[in-house]
């Protein structure tokens, strides 16, 4: 699963855009992800704060990324910055709420699950702003 939370500077608005894919991410499908998360903001700029993960630092990411100044800002979390991130704090509510002490039986029940829940989350603009102060974070 990917994710991203945003937020409307102003404040007025907050806005969750998640997707999964079969296995793991690695910098091809991060730059897709990246590519829609671009087709939903629409013509808006866009601050991504990133943690370390080994695609997020790739050359095929970092040469991407350079490619996309117009519309794309990334601010990296400083290493065990987790904590800064309120990505994190979307996945530990998934994980106490829809996952919680779920036992599917095929990976597709517990992906209708997790997508169940992750709609729940997008749908509450104050839900995503309480994840943005918990991490002490300021528009």
């Amino acid at each position: 699963m990917s994710a991203a939370v945003g937020y409307c500077p102003n404040g007025n608005n907050a806005w969750l855009v998640f997707n999964m894919v079969p296995g793991a991410y690695n910098d091809v499908t991060l730059i897709e992800f990246l590519e829609d998360l671009h087709t939903h903001i629409g013509k808006d700029k866009l601050t991504l704060i990133w943690d370390g993960l080994p695609s997020h630092r790739s050359k095929t990411m970092r040469e991407w990324i350079n490619k996309q100044r117009n519309w794309l800002v990334v601010e990296r979390l400083p290493a065990y910055g987790h904590d800064l991130n309120p990505v994190e704090l979307i996945w530990g509510n998934l994980k106490s709420r829809e996952l919680a002490n779920l036992c599917p039986d095929t990976i597709d029940e517990a992906s209708k699950f997790a997508t169940n829940g992750l709609d729940r989350i997008g749908s509450d603009a104050e839900l995503s702003f309480a994840f943005l102060r918990h991490c002490g974070l300021k528009l």
